[in-house]
């Protein structure tokens, strides 16, 4: 079945206003930029979002978050990203901090088939116990508050202990950015961009892929596949310039072995300009 799509606005044109959406990425690694700025310029709202985290200001999720389109959050951590501080503090969006061990299998179970699992995270902490602040008031009061989760004590893993049960998570459609896919949708990731993607591709109904390179069915290693067509129903290839749109997230630098050299003191009795 070929499952390829001419752009990227033909294979979200039918996410509804209200749709739950799994997107993969880790900070700006990974991010499937073109699905969601197609869905942007179609002006889809209210949108449910479980990723890591919402992007940055002004790239990625934060695109959507910046023209209000994201009225809720699943996700690991706010990160850098200001405007979403800001919505969320401010009573805009409701937010669930999950720990990122947690909703990384959290989306797994939901693509698996597994309703729910238990795990040691967040035992002992308001993430167990409840009462996180999802969403807060206009006056800074918390309106919405996490509820308790069930725990129970196992042995299995050796001395008796205590864990919570974290329900798995099954979204509308997902988002996931591929380096290489075939028109069956087998999908391969870059290095670090593979992060939540499998996982994410996993938990959509419907999954659709943005792929740097869209090669023939049998081209692609079957050992090289890191998420299997089944669980992918759409895929877009990406132009060069699309491809190429890869910001840095934080620039660092050092100073070359040479400038350091010509920069280090002089030895006594030296002098830098003879010849």
């Amino acid at each position: 079945m070929d499952k390829s799509f001419s752009s990227a606005a033909a294979a979200v044109a039918d996410i509804p206003d209200g749709a739950s959406l799994a997107v993969g990425g880790f900070g700006l690694v990974g991010v499937p930029i073109v699905l969601i700025r197609a869905l942007l310029a179609q002006g889809t709202a209210d949108l449910r979002v479980v990723s890591n985290n919402c992007g940055v200001d002004g790239w990625g999720l934060g695109e959507l978050l910046r023209e209000g389109r994201i009225s809720r959050v699943i996700a690991s951590y706010i990160g850098e990203n200001k405007d979403f501080a800001r919505r969320y503090l401010g009573g805009e969006l409701e937010v669930e901090l999950t720990p990122q061990g947690t909703l990384a299998e959290r989306l797994r179970a939901g693509g698996s088939g597994i309703p729910a699992f238990y795990t040691a995270s967040g035992v002992g902490t308001m993430v167990a116990e409840g009462g996180l602040p999802w969403r807060y008031g206009p006056g800074g009061e918390v309106t919405v508050k996490s509820p308790p989760k069930e725990t129970r004590v196992f042995s299995s893993l050796g001395s008796p202990k205590e864990y919570v049960l974290e329900e798995a998570i099954v979204t509308d459609y997902a988002l996931v950015r591929a380096a290489r896919g075939d028109r069956h949708g087998n999908l391969v990731f870059e290095k670090s961009a593979r992060n939540f993607n499998p996982v994410a591709g996993m938990a959509g109904r419907i999954t659709i892929a943005e792929v740097d390179e869209l090669v023939e069915p049998g081209e692609l290693d079957p050992d090289a596949i890191h998420l299997a067509g089944i669980y992918v129903d759409r895929i877009v290839e990406l132009s060069p310039d699309e491809a190429r749109d890869l910001p840095i997230e934080k620039m660092t630098t050092r100073p070359r072995p040479a400038a350091a050299a010509s920069a280090a003191p002089a030895p006594a009795g030296t002098d830098r300009n003879e010849n």
